[in-house]
C-alpha cells in the first residue's frame, strides 16, 4: 500500500497551489504554512489536491475568506474529488464562500 502524499501549500507568485490529501490530520500543519500567505495572492490551484474532507473544505474556505479580505475575490482553479459535495453540503460556492453571501 503506497503512503499517501502529504498535504502542501505552495506559493508561485499570485497563485498558491494547494497539494495532496487535505484531512484533519493535514490542516493544523497546513494552516500554520498558510499564516503568511495569503497577502497578494489572487487564485487557488487545487489541481494537485488528492482528496479532502470537511476540514480540508474548512481550510480551503479560510484561505479563500483571507484572501477576500485582503481585497481579491481569488479564482478557484481544479476541482478535487469530493469537492463538489462537500461544498453542496456546506452551501459553498465554487468560489469556496457560502451561497448567497456578499462581499
Amino acid at each position: 500500500m503506497a503512503t499517501p502524499e502529504p498535504a502542501a501549500l505552495r506559493r508561485d507568485g499570485a497563485v498558491l497551489h494547494v497539494e495532496g490529501h487535505l484531512d484533519r490530520a493535514a490542516v493544523p500543519a497546513l494552516w500554520r504554512a498558510a499564516q503568511p500567505l495569503p497577502a497578494g495572492v489572487e487564485a487557488l490551484d487545487l489541481s494537485g489536491v488528492r482528496s479532502l474532507d470537511s476540514a480540508g473544505l474548512a481550510l480551503l474556505a479560510e484561505l479563500a475568506a483571507r484572501i477576500a479580505a485582503a481585497g481579491t475575490r481569488p479564482r478557484v482553479a481544479g476541482e478535487p474529488p469530493g469537492l463538489a459535495e462537500l461544498c453542496a453540503a456546506y452551501r459553498m460556492d465554487p468560489n469556496l464562500d457560502y451561497a448567497g453571501a456578499t462581499r
